[in-house]
């Protein structure tokens, strides 16, 4: 990833007057130490409550997927699949296709922010190796805020991967599901309107299909966003010393 270097006070030498006291301040080492360390706790703390999020709304999805499967199974047992079911059916499933789009929305969301929670730490990794540069054998995380840096720390190579990658991950499993349940509610929902039953199965394949790939590439969309030029004040490449 390319960025511009800030300036001024930004950039190694900043840190190494930060944490040996140089700058024009009566803050000792341990306490500017200190304070780093706070906010390395801080974005740990935040990382950690994306996470909870994420595993919480996905929970959440399928709990409510689960419910109204079992409630579909229900009516159609009291129906034999009638008209009854097909109206239940047309009420229930949006509700639940609408949790699992919203729910997709803010995983993806959740990933870039968890982008900018690792780029902080590995920023903050950085000033503590200028403090203490004899620790670096120890450190298997990044320690710059540029891409490679960010990388490392995710354990994932650079770049925003291929198309396929979406579809392992937690936000491209729930797009899969949103499309199978969009595909399920076309196929009720086009029948009502006297179409043909093959020219309705295949309306619904064509929904399920259109929606995985809307959500897919909405997803891949958001990563190479994500990767944008930005600010970088401590770049690999401007790393010296030693490794």
């Amino acid at each position: 990833m390319t960025g511009e270097h800030a300036s001024g006070r930004d950039g190694p030498g900043a840190t190494s007057a930060l944490l040996s006291g140089t700058n024009d301040t009566e803050l000792t080492p341990a306490l500017r130490l200190q304070i780093l360390t706070t906010e390395h706790w801080s974005l740990l703390s935040s990382r950690s409550m994306s996470w909870n999020e994420a595993f919480s709304r996905a929970t959440m999805f399928l709990s409510a997927l689960s419910g109204a499967v079992v409630a579909l199974a229900l009516v159609a047992q009291a129906t034999s699949f009638g008209e009854g079911f097909s109206t239940f059916a047309i009420l229930v499933l949006p509700v639940v296709l609408f949790v699992g789009i919203t729910t997709f929305i803010r995983l993806v969301e959740i990933n870039h922010e968890d982008f900018n929670w690792v780029a902080g730490m590995n920023m903050l990794r950085h000033a503590y190796l200028e403090a203490a540069p004899e620790l670096r054998p120890y450190f298997i995380s990044g320690w710059h805020d540029d891409e490679a840096g960010i990388m490392t720390t995710f354990g994932a190579r650079v770049g925003p991967g291929t198309f396929a990658h979406q579809f392992v991950t937690t936000p491209g499993v729930v797009a899969i599901i949103d499309g199978v349940l969009a595909g399920v509610l076309a196929g009720i929902v086009v029948p009502r309107m006297s179409v043909p039953t093959s020219l309705g199965l295949a309306i619904a394949v064509a929904v399920s299909v259109a929606t995985v790939g809307l959500l897919a590439a909405y997803q891949y969309r958001g990563s190479l966003r994500g990767r944008e030029p930005r600010v970088v004040r401590f770049p690999s490449a401007d790393e010296r010393g030693p490794d």
